[in-house]
């Protein structure tokens, strides 16, 4: 189910809004400020972000700014202001689409509907996406929450394994044998040791989610998908 972020610090067409997009079977999170939409954005992964453009706290195209900073989010601009001006800015910084207040309910789900269309194209043969991680099998790159990470050929292949099982528990011996293969110097400790650098390189990408990782002793590492 694509989720939306709507911004939008009138509460009676924010309410309105929620209730359309929800008819429409898709799982939106509503934010009053911008402040609250970026400490929100930092948690929780969007596929397309709804702006009001006068925003109290901070305008929605410097919102946008900054929820692009990490990822190519698609937008969509709220606006009172019909100002050609201000439309012309709002597609220069990247907006998706741009609807001037008052609109048809109706007329905004359709767009967010051809926006996110548009932007969700399936994946390529050989690209797999699962738990905020997606993994350029072909290229041997995975990306965490939309960036690169740089990875050793054991964290790669790590990484690689327990995303192809999704959910599943890896034990250290399945670990050892699929990634370390003929390396009969190598144990449990070189396992656990590459795990704890895995993971250091996902905090620094993100550092308030949860741990993707997760250990369960005496059996082995599993990727959450819950």
């Amino acid at each position: 189910m694509p989720r939306i972020l709507l911004v939008e610090d009138e509460a009676a067409i924010a309410e309105t809004v929620v209730y359309a997009l929800r008819a429409d079977g898709l799982a939106v999170s509503h934010c009053l400020s911008a402040g609250d939409a970026l400490r929100l954005a930092g948690t929780e992964g969007f596929d397309l972000a709804i702006l009001d453009v006068g925003l109290p706290d901070m305008g929605g195209f410097a919102l946008c700014r900054e929820l692009r900073r990490e990822r190519d989010l698609p937008v969509i601009f709220l606006t009172a202001q019909a100002a050609e001006a201000d439309r012309v800015l709002g597609l220069e910084i990247g907006a998706d689409d741009y609807v001037a207040k008052p609109f048809s309910l109706r007329e905004l789900v359709a767009r967010v509907r051809v926006v996110l269309r548009r932007t969700q194209a399936p994946a390529p043969e050989g690209f797999r996406c699962v738990a905020g991680f997606e993994h350029d099998t072909e290229g041997h790159r995975i990306r965490y929450r939309g960036r690169v990470l740089d990875l050793t050929r054991y964290e790669y292949g790590l990484l690689a394994q327990l995303l192809h099982r999704p959910g599943a528990v890896l034990s250290r011996a399945q670990l050892m044998d699929r990634v370390w293969g003929d390396a009969l110097d190598s144990g449990d400790r070189t396992i656990d040791t590459h795990i704890k650098t895995l993971r250091a390189k996902l905090r620094t990408v993100d550092a308030d989610t949860p741990d993707p990782i997760r250990t369960h002793r005496g059996l082995g590492y599993s990727l959450v998908v819950d």
